[in-house]
C-alpha cells in the first residue's frame, strides 16, 4: 500500500500514514478511535469498524472544493476523491463532501457493513449521531435537536439514506489539520488525479478476536476526574 506524500500534507501526518501501512493499520482507524462522537458513546467494541471515511467541505469567494478518503480498517485504500465545487458558504461545502463521500462508499461497501465517519464540523457530526440515534428510537425521535441549514436540507437527505443504508455509523469529530481529505478539498486541482484511480470494491480483513477478559477504559469524564458524566461528549 502506498500513500501519496504532497507539501500540502503536514509531516507528522504523513509520518502516521508510514507508520500505520507497515504495521497493517488505518490511519483513520486510530484516528477515529481517538476522537470524541459527540452524543454517542463509544466503548472500545465501537472502535473497530469495517470501513471510514473522512470528508471535508472548502469555501472560496473564487470557488471550492469537496474532499474524500476511504480506507478499510486494515489500512487498505478503498478511494479518494477530490472535486471543484462552488457552495455558498461552508456549512454547505461540509455537507456536500459528506453526502459525496458517503455515495462512493455506498457503492463499494456492502450493506452490513459498520462505517466510521470522520468530519471536522461540529454542527454535522452532531447532527450524523443524532440521525442515526433517532432511527434506533421506537417514535424515530432524535435525543438532541437536529437543525440543518437551509441550504443543505437536499444533501441532509441524501445524507440521511446513505446512513440507513449501513448497518452500523458513527460520526467522530476531527480537528481540520487531521483531516486527511482536507488538502483534497482545498486543492482539487492539485489531486484531479486522484479521481482517474480505478473504482476498488475491498472487504476488511476480518479482526482477531479479543479477550473476554478486556476492561473497558474509563470514560473521558472520568478521565478528567469529574465522575460519571457523559463519555461520549
Amino acid at each position: 500500500m502506498s500513500y501519496v506524500i504532497s507539501d500540502d500534507i503536514p509531516k507528522w501526518w504523513t509520518d502516521i500514514l508510514g507508520c500505520m501501512a507497515a504495521h497493517g493499520r488505518s490511519a483513520l482507524r486510530d484516528l477515529f478511535d481517538e476522537s470524541p462522537t459527540p452524543h454517542i458513546a463509544h466503548p472500545p467494541r465501537t472502535h473497530h469498524r469495517d470501513f471510514y471515511v473522512a470528508t471535508d467541505g472548502s469555501f472560496r469567494e473564487s470557488g471550492g472544493g469537496l474532499g474524500a478518503v476511504i480506507e478499510t480498517r486494515d489500512g487498505t485504500r478503498v478511494a479518494r476523491v477530490a472535486t471543484t465545487d462552488t457552495p455558498p458558504d461552508n456549512n454547505v461545502a461540509e455537507y456536500r463532501a459528506l453526502h459525496l463521500g458517503l455515495d462512493v462508499l455506498a457503492a463499494r461497501a456492502p450493506r452490513d457493513a459498520a462505517v466510521g465517519v470522520l468530519i471536522d464540523h461540529d454542527a454535522l457530526a452532531s447532527n450524523v449521531n443524532n440521525a442515526i440515534l433517532a432511527t434506533q428510537h421506537p417514535d424515530g425521535k432524535s435525543p438532541r435537536p437536529i437543525s440543518v441549514p437551509a441550504a443543505t436540507r437536499y444533501h441532509w437527505r441524501g445524507i440521511q439514506a446513505r446512513l440507513c443504508g449501513f448497518d452500523e455509523v458513527r460520526a467522530a469529530r476531527i480537528d481540520s489539520d487531521q483531516n486527511p481529505a482536507h488538502p483534497l478539498a482545498n486543492a482539487p486541482e492539485r489531486y484531479r488525479h486522484v479521481n482517474r484511480k480505478p473504482d476498488r470494491c475491498v472487504l476488511p480483513e476480518t479482526p482477531e478476536p479479543t479477550a473476554s477478559t478486556e476492561f473497558p477504559p474509563p470514560s473521558r469524564a472520568d478521565r478528567n476526574g469529574t465522575g460519571g458524566g457523559r463519555a461520549s461528549d
